[in-house]
């Protein structure tokens, strides 16, 4: 006796349903092998300030250095502010301002030399880096700071008040065969008149090339460097022999600083935070 095999077929309705639940399953299985993607974790910035003289650490205290008007001279120590730090990417600025929009650095000071701001950023690419050289004249205010070591910078209320942007203080070796002190210091300038005029002498330094990558969750350690010597020649040189060694009430000779110090830093990056010439 023969078994005679028989086919179901679904009527056509049904099977085009079944069809369509099976292709939604096979779809939301799919999905399902890929969990939602997370937002990249954001990276930070950890400034090491350094000094140097040529291609070296600046040595203290040693009267080694020559500038470009033949000095003979040496350093002692070297304070100043930087403020209104800025990175930039594809045209726009990102502000650095956590806990505060400025640093102060002190060569006598070591914890001075490093800063990481609270600030966190998207991970990508940078154009480069800026910031102003002490203050701002809006944000020069007398008064701002109560405890040293930034009150110690300030700057007298007859010459404009405020703060100094910089005090680099050393020693040169005079013409006569003496060595006299020198107080290279910027700050506000004044024109002595009937009334007297106060010149806001900071300035804008952006950072040669100073782009960079940041890594989702990395720190990336940026090394800003004062170049000294180039605070006495480019594109005034600096003779102290000629403007002595007090700059504070000489606005001819805070303007030849100021301008020379459009190529006075650079930067340098490191992938160990540990990492200092």
């Amino acid at each position: 006796m023969k078994h005679c095999k028989k086919s179901i077929v679904l009527p056509e309705p049904l099977s085009t349903f079944l069809s369509g639940i099976i292709l939604l399953t096979i779809v939301s299985i799919l999905f399902s092998c890929h969990p939602e993607q997370q937002p990249e974790e954001p990276g930070k910035i950890h400034f090491i300030f350094q000094q140097r003289e040529g291609d070296n650490p600046l040595i203290y205290d040693s009267m080694m250095y020559e500038n470009a008007a033949g000095n003979a001279y040496l350093v002692n120590e070297i304070q100043y502010f930087v403020s209104d730090v800025k990175i930039y990417r594809q045209g726009t600025a990102f502000s650095i301002s956590d806990p505060v929009s400025y640093h102060y650095v002190d060569t006598d000071i070591q914890s001075s030399w490093d800063w990481i701001p609270g600030d966190t950023f998207q991970a990508g690419i940078y154009d480069s880096i800026g910031f102003t050289f002490g203050f701002a004249d809006k944000d020069n205010i007398s008064f701002r700071f109560s405890n040293p070591p930034e009150s110690n910078m300030f700057w007298p209320e007859p010459l404009g008040g405020g703060y100094h942007y910089m005090k680099l203080n050393g020693k040169w070796l005079s013409g006569d065969g003496t060595v006299k002190p020198f107080n290279f210091h910027l700050g506000r300038g004044q024109i002595y008149g009937e009334d007297t005029t106060f010149v806001d002498n900071s300035f804008r330094v952006n950072l040669p090339a100073s782009s960079f990558r940041l890594a989702p969750g990395d720190t990336i350690n940026i090394a800003v460097i004062m170049n000294i010597e180039q605070w006495f020649k480019d594109p005034h040189i600096i003779n102290f022999d000629s403007i002595g060694g007090q700059i504070m009430q000489n606005q001819e000779a805070m303007n030849m600083a100021k301008e020379n110090g459009h190529n006075v830093f650079s930067v340098s990056f490191y992938q160990l935070e540990s990492a200092r010439p």
